[in-house]
């Protein structure tokens, strides 16, 4: 007979390194690679610019933790973000307004897709207002996901301006941003 422990959020600060519970378990995530990096990143510095024109709303890089109460997942790890809170030393209580998502290198496939489509609908469930699935292999680099219609993407393509409204009021993002 085993005893299975829970993992707590306590428990989660002790990880070193990226990592998000779901199902009670720790999932470490695997380090990116450097284009699905520097495109998460490059929009975190567009929406650390935006920042000052959003009242209360902080852009969020790779790796803070949000933590959620679902049935199933206690956190969030997006590759950007944006949130409306408090700073401080922390994870950030609840769903950030706007979430990305960068596909890595074994992003892809019938299993990834199911997961990726679970942590959009988790991240709905939490009260995430805009979700971007971000496929840098895609000739639709930017699939926009709006809780007011989660199943019915808004398509972005280099060349375009993408927003995240109404999340990050005022916000575009210029898609050919991903590849530099």
């Amino acid at each position: 007979m085993s005893t299975k422990f829970e993992a707590t959020i306590e428990d989660l600060y002790k990880v070193d390194g990226k990592a998000e519970i779901i199902n009670g378990e720790i999932v470490l995530m695997s380090p990116t690679g450097h284009l699905p990096n520097r495109a998460a990143g490059n929009v975190y510095i567009s929406l650390r610019g935006h920042e000052k024109f959003v009242t209360g709303g902080y852009a969020v890089a790779d790796n803070m933790a949000f933590v959620v109460n679902l049935p199933h997942r206690e956190s969030f790890s997006p590759d950007a973000a944006f949130f409306y809170g408090e700073l401080n030393m922390k994870f950030a209580d609840g769903a950030p307004a706007f979430a990305v998502e960068v596909r890595s290198e074994h992003d892809y496939g019938a299993s990834a897709e199911r997961k990726i489509k679970q942590k959009k609908e988790d991240y709905f469930a939490c009260g995430t207002q805009v979700f971007w699935d971000v496929d840098l292999l895609s000739d639709t680099p930017v699939k926009s996901f709006n809780a007011d219609d989660p199943d019915t993407p808004r398509i972005f393509r280099r060349g375009e301006r993408a927003d995240a409204e109404p999340a990050v009021p005022g916000w575009t993002f210029a898609v050919d941003d991903l590849f530099r």
